[in-house]
């Protein structure tokens, strides 16, 4: 678990340092200690990765749909071979756990072989004429060169969903990994090179990100962005994306509202709402955050969710018997501590947690809060981490207006033994995504994405494809 390379930039198919020699430094959030460095991209290496990804794009769109999937299916294939080697570099430097690690690179594999079959069916369609002698058509064709922009909580999960539909609609791509972990999506994209990528295709490149984007995004070669991260961010380079006609997809923030129902079966809820909300320290954006319990099963609710909480086991990522890792860095760290405190001055109850604990790295309890006032700043921002924020509801009709008082509409999930309530959430609470009575998202065969504040455009199932293509109808007359 200690060797970390130095990660590299890829582009036009070779390895390469940046061409000014800049590199930054890549910690390790279990010990707070420097664990390597990544090369730092100049607007000389930015520039040509746009004329590699140029260039690769005019092979890639004529290369059969079949040939595409083929290479795709071996990048997974050596994906799933390597997946124990690349688990090990993002735990180093991401922090969660190992086990995390090595269920993030077999989806990963997963979602290149359903975009790689799903490529091969982008159908057109023909259209009845009106007239005699006239074909009518649509065809589906590549929208071009894609800049797509990642975060560090799932270093690979965020960067395969992208490149594996822009490479299965045609597209070529710049990826703009993230600094904090850059040696696994670098072990993605080697998968992919190694597969028998041609050169240009697929681009890798790290730096400030503010430099990245505002070079990249208004480049005439790049013809559409794919963004995920925070909600601001998202708005301010879409509006750049917008101004320069880009097509953009964001993946952004979310606060999602679990609602624990009277009759629902509780100890399933809180396995699975425990489970998901402190998976990756709770930095996850589709993490149920606000949980709406209904009175009558309030206080049973809250007495099994502490005590499983408590039971996590909070450690560095490569100890197997960890189960709960470290926040990313020092500034997650004291956003989540400020936080916390907040809602404790403003009158939450804490019930377990709450602090920063007394050790190496970027630790913090797993922590309940229960009551929690609407002023508290945890129930308006994006917590993002391992903190569960849990108030009481009476009826249906006022859980889901507070389900949906947000600007957030990313997740939400929902646990009752009624098909009655179950229609009428699914009907009327505002959110991209909602999951009854089991965690079940993120599938490479379902839909990702949001409403509202938590972006637009899809990152899963068949509409993930549909953003890179664009429709073209051609009409003849043959006689």
């Amino acid at each position: 678990m200690s060797n970390y390379p130095d990660v590299t930039l890829f582009i036009d198919g070779e390895w390469q340092a940046a061409r000014d020699g800049q590199w930054l430094p890549v910690e390790n959030p279990a010990t707070g200690d420097t664990l390597g460095r990544v090369a730092r991209a100049g607007e000389a290496d930015l520039e040509a990765a746009a004329q590699s990804a140029l260039r690769g794009f005019k092979v890639w769109r004529d290369t059969s749909a079949y040939e595409r999937s083929k290479i795709m299916r071996q990048a997974a294939v050596l994906l799933r071979e390597r997946a124990a080697d690349i688990a090990a570099l993002m735990t180093l430097e991401q922090g969660k756990p190992l086990a995390e690690s090595k269920m993030e690179l077999m989806g990963a594999a997963d979602v290149i072989d359903f975009c790689a079959e799903e490529g091969r069916r982008t159908y057109g369609r023909l259209i009845p004429a009106r007239a005699p002698g006239v074909t009518q058509q649509v065809i589906q064709e590549p929208v071009g060169p894609v800049a797509a922009f990642t975060p560090w909580n799932f270093p690979v999960n965020q960067v395969v969903r992208k490149v594996s539909a822009a490479l299965a609609a045609g597209c070529s791509i710049i990826v703009k990994a993230p600094e904090e972990t850059p040696a696994s999506p670098a072990g993605l994209i080697r998968a992919f090179a190694d597969a028998g990528l041609p050169p240009g295709v697929l681009n890798l490149v790290f730096g400030i990100p503010s430099e990245v984007s505002n070079y990249l995004i208004p480049h005439p070669v790049i013809r559409k962005i794919s963004f995920t991260g925070s909600t601001p961010v998202g708005k301010q380079l879409a509006a750049m994306a917008g101004l320069h006609m880009k097509r953009a997809t964001m993946e952004l923030g979310g606060h999602a509202p679990a609602i624990v129902f009277d009759d629902a079966d509780l100890d399933s809820a809180v396995t699975n709402l425990v489970g998901g909300k402190f998976r990756n320290c709770g930095q996850v954006c589709v993490a149920p955050t606000r949980f709406l319990v209904q009175r009558g099963v309030f206080d049973a609710f809250v007495s099994k969710m502490v005590a499983a909480v408590e039971q996590l086991k909070v450690g560095a990522g490569s100890d197997a018997k960890s189960t709960l890792g470290p926040l990313i860095h020092a500034r997650r760290l004291a956003a989540v501590e400020a936080m916390v405190a907040d809602a404790i001055a403003k009158g939450a109850t804490l019930k377990t947690g709450g602090k920063r604990m007394d050790r190496a790295g970027y630790f913090f309890e797993p922590t309940v809060l229960t009551n929690v006032p609407d002023e508290a700043s945890a129930m308006s921002d994006e917590p993002f981490g391992p903190v569960a924020l849990v108030n009481v509801f009476d009826t249906v009709e006022e859980v889901i207006a507070i389900a949906n008082k947000l600007n957030f509409g990313l997740a939400a999930y929902a646990y009752t033994g009624s098909p009655k309530t179950a229609a009428m959430l699914t009907l009327r609470v505002e959110t991209g995504m909602l999951s009854i009575n089991h965690q079940g998202l993120a599938l490479p065969e379902t839909p990702f994405g949001g409403v509202k504040d938590s972006g637009y455009g899809s990152e899963g199932g068949p509409e993930a494809l549909t953003a890179y293509l664009q429709p073209k109808f051609v009409t003849r007359r043959d006689f």
